[in-house]
């Protein structure tokens, strides 16, 4: 058994049982890939996929628990390139992040500035997704972290740390009726269209929560996961907006007003997570903290430590998150 055959077997499932596709992101041929699985077959006795003639149908039942345990084996065995990295070059290596359009466009760039300044020899990888997509790519080791505010805690086996807090703000025309609203009431946000987060994404599980607790229907007319989509639509005059208040930029937004409706709805939590058992490498511990201050290695080694998720809620239940 090789580890290179444990690596076909995963990434094909990975692609679907895609063999081809397979070969082209590992650079290798179909045929090499196809004639690893097979001698693996043969070594364990046991199919790790079905065939209907050359084509891969499905993974059999032996092989979900294979795959299972060769993922466990191959994250393994990256923890122990990292830990000989650690020693031999702390300041050199990879960081992965997951997040959303929000996270990265208006709370990332300060801190990713900043590390790249501290730790130039370490290459630094963005994906943006839903936050289901981000979770599930921190779950499987795909990303080192991600970063977002919803769906995180569906994934039982993530270690998540919140960040900070945060609210919204409604965005209209400066000649909007609601721009001259001394203290926004959501009664005056029912009476127009409103142009918000897709469901599931920057908190937007909050807004609708405020509506139904008040028994008012939010007139939703358009939806996006860019908060530079929603200010664009407001413009065109489709519908009051309604965004993350650190998406307003006055300088870049001088033709729209942002009025304060942080007493109207409850804050959103960011936070930040990883997978059990990921070793963390000392610019790991820096990108975290430089994120959120209040998270030192202290704390995250705590956090990690945490057996379950009520411990760590526990670890956090007294700490005064920032507010952005």
């Amino acid at each position: 058994m090789k580890l290179q055959q444990l690596r076909y077997i995963c990434e094909v499932a990975k692609h679907e049982l895609n063999v081809s596709a397979t070969a082209q992101s590992l650079y290798t041929s179909q045929p090499g890939i196809s004639k690893q699985i097979r001698l693996l077959e043969d070594e364990l006795g046991v199919e790790v996929f079905a065939r209907s003639g050359k084509h891969l149908t499905r993974v059999t039942q032996a092989g979900e628990s294979i795959l299972s345990i060769a993922e466990d084996i191959l994250r393994k065995v990256e923890t122990i390139k990292q830990v000989a990295q650690e020693f031999s070059d702390e300041k050199k290596g990879s960081l992965a992040l997951a997040t959303t359009h929000t996270q990265a466009r208006y709370a990332l760039p300060r801190v990713i500035r900043e590390f790249i300044g501290e730790y130039p020899d370490v290459s630094l990888h963005m994906q943006q997704g839903t936050p289901v997509q981000i979770s599930e790519m921190a779950a499987d080791g795909t990303v080192d972290f991600a970063i977002a505010t919803e769906a995180l805690s569906h994934f039982g086996n993530l270690t998540m740390m919140p960040c900070y807090r945060w609210n919204r703000s409604i965005v209209v025309p400066k000649d909007h009726p609601l721009a001259k609203v001394t203290k926004l009431q959501l009664e005056d946000l029912a009476k127009y269209p409103i142009v918000t987060y897709v469901f599931g994404f920057t908190g937007r599980s909050k807004l609708d929560e405020a509506f139904s607790r008040a028994g008012l229907e939010a007139k939703v007319v358009f939806t996006a996961v860019d908060s530079d989509v929603i200010k664009a639509y407001v413009r065109l005059g489709l519908g009051v907006g309604i965004i993350a208040s650190m998406a307003y930029e006055p300088e870049v937004d001088s033709d729209l007003v942002a009025v304060d409706a942080s007493h109207l709805f409850e804050s959103s939590t960011t936070k930040i997570g990883f997978r059990r058992g990921t070793f963390l490498r000392g610019y790991m511990y820096d990108f975290i903290q430089g994120f959120a201050p209040h998270l030192t290695p202290e704390l995250v080694d705590k956090a990690v430590a945490c057996r379950n998720r009520t411990e760590l809620d526990h670890l956090f239940e007294h700490i005064e998150l920032p507010v952005l």
